[in-house]
């Protein structure tokens, strides 16, 4: 049984399920172990964290701590569905899945040249950032979720350019949520694009290090922040928020993040809302170190920590932003057919459009398009593509 605790309550004889935070939050070698002295917890109670989950058929229990349900992911989509039933804007013809792909591709071919030249020592030339920007602007105005489910899609090689790329898509979606003005919108895209050109600075060797990583290499790691900030302070023509999204992404809303531990309303609201978008990828991204989770439960995740690490308006807004189940995640519906979300129903987030086009008994269907507000069929549960031996590229939305 999987049991969310009070880290106070910690103790030896525990096994801990998930340590509550980013991976790249902690310097443990594994996100799930037992704690076999009163060290580690207090290690453990180093990283900041409010609370851990543990796993109490694989060690001791605590008594009345609420258990790991699916139930406050489909709790606040019933509760956000009223917030989203105000009427859809208006929007231009729908941009095609190939014309997003080529943008994505396009995309993740600038910003790794780009962070070629930052490591060369030439300085940023954002003439050629700004026309991109525009165009994944005009994407997400013209079709929400046709960028979104690329950004799932990385290379473990090219991780760092591709976070950039998905982290830009998330935000301008997250922003036009937010009904933030275009020319807004805009600088934070280019914020979001530019967010982590600090890692330039980090050695390959660190950044995709399997293994766990020394003090000195977390210290350079986390280091990246400074060095964002740094290089896009030289950077003629940046924006105020543009700097605030990259220089506040590892902050955290009560305190504990990095590099100024500012708290609350001391970070912008651009920063808030680069940390939640940056924590999103990072979660669903799969990397050398660990596999990614599904887009529903690390939604669920975001909802978890925002009663300590996030403003819970925001993270409201971002699931708002996304659909409980995000267009190209996998779903199991109550027929037992496995169906890839294709689209989002504003009026009812907990029933999108999917594709049914896999059975559970472990053999493909003739696919089927179904508007889940029309049907009997229903989503029970989110699903791994992994799990499934399922590729998700060959099942976009179109």
């Amino acid at each position: 049984m999987i049991k969310l605790i009070p880290i106070d309550t910690l103790r030896p004889g525990m096994y801990v399920h998930d340590l509550n935070c980013e991976w790249m939050e902690h310097n443990f070698v594994r996100n799930r172990f037992t704690i076999d002295s009163e060290e580690t917890v207090a290690e453990i109670r180093t990283l900041g964290v409010p609370e851990v989950w543990i796993d109490t058929e694989r060690g001791l229990d605590v008594a009345d701590a609420p258990e790991q349900t699916e139930s406050e992911l489909a709790e606040a989509g019933h509760s956000l569905a009223g917030d989203a039933a105000r009427p859809a804007p208006r929007r231009p013809p729908r941009h095609t899945l190939e014309q997003a792909r080529r943008l994505h591709g396009e995309a993740n071919r600038i910003v790794r040249d780009m962070m070629g030249d930052i490591r060369l020592g030439k300085q940023i030339e954002l003439e050629q950032i700004e026309p991109l920007v525009a165009r994944i602007v005009d994407s997400i105005f013209s079709r929400q979720d046709a960028l979104l489910p690329l950004a799932r899609l990385k290379d473990h090689d090219e991780y760092t350019f591709q976070h950039s790329v998905s982290v830009c898509a998330l935000m301008a979606s997250f922003a036009r949520t937010l009904e933030q003005p275009r020319e807004v919108i805009r600088e934070i895209a280019i914020g979001a694009l530019l967010h982590d050109v600090g890692k330039a600075q980090v050695p390959d060797e660190i950044l995709n290090k399997p293994a766990k990583l020394t003090d000195a290499e977390f210290a350079k790691m986390k280091n990246h922040v400074v060095q964002s900030k740094i290089i896009l302070q030289g950077t003629p023509g940046i924006s105020n928020i543009a700097l605030d999204v990259a220089a506040q992404h590892h902050e955290r809303f009560d305190g504990t993040g990095y590099p100024n531990k500012l708290k609350g309303e001391e970070i912008s609201l651009y920063g808030q809302m680069g940390s939640i978008v940056n924590v999103y990828d990072a979660l669903t991204s799969n990397r050398v170190y660990r596999k990614g989770m599904p887009p529903t439960e690390a939604l669920r995740k975001l909802l978890e920590w925002s009663k300590f690490h996030f403003k819970p308006e925001l993270v409201h807004a971002f699931i708002r932003s996304l659909g409980i189940y995000p267009s190209g995640s996998l779903v199991r519906l109550e027929s037992q057919r496995l169906a890839v979300v294709q689209s989002q129903n504003e009026d009812q987030m907990m029933k999108p459009v999917v594709k049914a086009m896999f059975h559970t008994r472990g053999h493909y269907l003739p696919p089927e398009t179904i508007d889940l507000r029309r049907s009997q069929d229903h989503i029970v549960a989110h699903e791994d593509f992994a799990a499934w031996k399922i590729d998700p590229a060959q099942w976009l939305p179109e």
